[in-house]
């Protein structure tokens, strides 16, 4: 069998299985549509590169994994150093109009708005915590956690912890 079409089929069989995964933890660190979709293609493509050097002494999951956090660390850098300092009028008035217009308590929110909500939190956090809180929303475990942002499971245990603390004080501003 040729090796190119065996790895077009084991790329076919990952973003398959792995799309969702994918797209949630770039969810988490980004929030225009377009750029997720632009995030997704640059992670496809690097899985796609990367394919014949997996040497299966990780699981799948933690080898995409850990792909799409290299990629999207590298974003959030670039996006850190060239932030604008002119945001869209539309978009102040639009989340103006939207705290005006949902009076009602965080509970009574639909899940809709609950997760963009999380979303928009999350995206706030530093990058450390984007990381871990994204990986355990995902249902990775801490060893898992560890072998994608190669660290110790007690520094995932850490930020782990210091993102969920994090995240509940800017759940609550919100």
């Amino acid at each position: 069998m040729n090796p190119s079409s065996n790895y077009q089929e084991i790329f076919t069989e990952w973003m398959t299985e792995y799309e969702r995964l994918l797209r949630h933890i770039i969810t988490g660190f980004e929030a225009k549509t377009a750029i997720q979709d632009e995030l997704f293609q640059e992670i496809a493509l690097n899985i796609w590169r990367a394919l014949p050097s997996f040497r299966q002494d990780s699981a799948v999951k933690t080898f995409v994994a850990r792909i799409a956090h290299n990629i999207l660390a590298t974003h959030v850098s670039k996006a850190v150093k060239s932030v604008k300092i002119d945001q869209d009028i539309d978009e102040i008035s639009q989340d103006a109009e939207q705290d005006q217009t949902q009076p009602t308590p965080y509970q009574s929110l639909d899940k809709q708005q609950r997760q963009t909500r999380l979303a928009k939190s999350i995206r706030q956090l530093k990058l450390e915590q984007q990381q871990v809180i994204t990986l355990a929303l995902e249902g990775m475990s801490y060893q898992e956690i560890a072998d994608v942002l190669v660290i110790t499971t007690n520094l995932v245990g850490v930020r782990l912890q210091r993102a969920k603390a994090a995240l509940i004080k800017l759940m609550e501003a919100v």
